[in-house]
């Protein structure tokens, strides 16, 4: 992506003559049409304002009469005067070629109606060099922008809408803009998910960079995709990976997993494998740097410094009470001591106040403490058939199940601890704050079923039950993925800076 937004600084100007220069318009291009029909054999084989036209499979242009340009049909102002340039007033040079146009059609845009009103020197130029600072500007994007200032539609194909929409923010194109937004909002999926996210921000495109990044909030680890890995900055992985919206499958540990593959994909983006081999060949690769390095942790050496920042946004804290977790972490060694110690520290006192003191768990839920340390797990709902499950690390001396039965989602605090986990406590009633939401994906990874809960205080004595989400009444299409955050007891200090 171009560092630079193509936004130039050629201010938008409403100048005075608008409707005249129209009129103007209508009359140079009826007196081309008449001109070049009076005989074929009198028409210029070349023209000075020729300009071959790229073009290729999906790339026609629908040939619509003007609007508010000079009026014709099928198209023969856009041939006579944008492709055969008849008539020219100002030739336009950008990216090496040239184009034969006329001001009063270029002032639609507000970038020339700026460039040529005014005291700027190009007002009496016939010849405009452009200067293109976004790399995402091309020649057939251009060309096509340009031409869209002779003819009311264009058709733009979803492999072009970057191009397109770069082109139309630097001429200040509004529909054109517009016409790229309505075309991003129905093609968002694996493919063009994060250059869409890009340009969105690049560009301005809020509404569009807020839905790119809630795909990538529902699907990072729905779905297994190397390429979307790669493809993924540090910047953005780094927001994904800190909200409290993303949809963890299974537990933290996997959101530590896929950051570890993640990793290894930036680092050597030339790898290509079955997906099987993906976590091996990064363990692999880990191992030989940390044999380079002397044992120093990965995440404190030159390379893999630049990722420090994103995994601390992982909840260390909900990864090593899992006793299986925890011995990766160790063995890994990407992750500092330094980060590690004054987690272990905390989570060993959590675990005291848990057994040994009367605590029932939070009375209120602070939503930012939620959001930010909370125990974030999930699950895969393959078919609309009862099951249940628990999450490994969830056990501060009690047992919470979940089940599915009925379309209804249920929490059970379970007298009896069938998890394999810690101790049960022997508290009578425990309190967890909790919020749970699910999202039913299509194959392009948009939701078409979303329910959550609000931030609550769940409190359960022994064997007692509470019904969580009921999807009687929806129309459900499986898989539905459900995740949940939990937090048990306040948590004290942070995560180191």
């Amino acid at each position: 992506m171009g560092a630079l937004s193509s936004r130039m600084s050629w201010n938008r100007v409403e100048e005075p003559g608008a409707p005249e220069r129209e009129e103007e318009a209508e009359e140079v291009a009826v007196a081309a049409i008449e001109e070049g029909e009076e005989s074929e054999e009198a028409r210029p084989t070349t023209s000075q304002g020729r300009h071959k036209r790229k073009t290729g499979p999906g790339r026609q242009l629908t040939k619509a009469p003007c609007g508010k340009r000079a009026k014709d049909s099928l198209g023969s102002v856009y041939e006579t005067l944008f492709l055969r340039g008849e008539g020219s007033d100002v030739q336009i040079r950008a990216l090496g070629e040239e184009w034969n146009l006329h001001k009063v059609n270029l002032c639609q845009s507000g970038y020339f109606a700026s460039m040529f009103s005014g005291a700027w020197r190009e007002t009496t130029m016939t010849t405009v060099e452009l200067q293109m600072p976004d790399e995402n500007i091309d020649c057939e994007a251009l060309h096509e922008a340009l031409g869209s200032l002779y003819r009311d539609s264009v058709l733009i194909p979803r492999g072009r809408v970057v191009p397109m929409l770069a082109t139309a923010s630097m001429l200040q194109l509004d529909e054109l803009i517009e016409q790229c937004r309505e075309i991003m909002k129905d093609t968002v999926n694996v493919q063009t998910v994060c250059s869409y996210y890009y340009s969105a921000e690049c560009y301005g495109l809020q509404d569009i960079r807020a839905m790119c990044l809630q795909w990538l909030l529902d699907n990072l680890m729905t779905r297994h995709n190397e390429e979307l890995l790669r493809e993924v900055s540090l910047d953005l992985m780094k927001e994904v990976i800190a909200s409290s919206e993303l949809f963890v499958m299974e537990v933290e540990m996997d959101v530590y997993t896929t950051l570890k593959k993640w990793m290894f994909l930036q680092l050597q983006p030339t790898w290509r494998g079955p997906h099987r081999d993906l976590l091996p060949d990064a363990d692999s690769w880990f191992a030989g740097s940390r044999q380079e390095s002397e044992g120093t942790a990965f995440l404190e050496t030159e390379q893999g410094r630049a990722f420090a920042p994103v995994f601390q946004q992982l909840r260390l804290a909900c990864i090593i009470s899992d006793l299986p977790s925890a011995r990766i972490i160790d063995q890994d060694a990407l992750i500092p001591a330094t980060w590690l110690s004054p987690v272990y520290k905390e989570q060993w006192l959590a675990l005291l106040r848990a057994e040994q003191t009367r605590e029932l768990g939070p009375t209120d839920v602070c939503v930012s403490d939620l959001q930010r340390t909370s125990m974030r797990c999930g699950g895969r709902l393959y078919r609309d058939e009862q099951c249940s499950w628990r999450w490994a690390g969830f056990n501060f001396g009690w047992d919470l199940a979940v089940y599915y039965a009925n379309r209804r989602i249920i929490f059970k605090h379970s007298a009896l601890n069938k998890s394999g986990g810690l101790a049960v406590s022997l508290l009578g009633q425990r309190k967890v704050a909790f919020r749970l939401r699910l999202a039913s994906l299509d194959r392009a990874g948009r939701a078409i079923l979303r329910r959550e809960t609000e931030y609550q205080v769940l409190s359960l004595g022994k064997d007692e039950e509470l019904e969580v989400v009921n999807l009687e009444n929806e129309h459900v299409v499986f898989p539905i993925y459900v995740t949940c955050s939990f937090l048990y007891l306040p948590r004290e200090g942070r995560f180191p800076e």
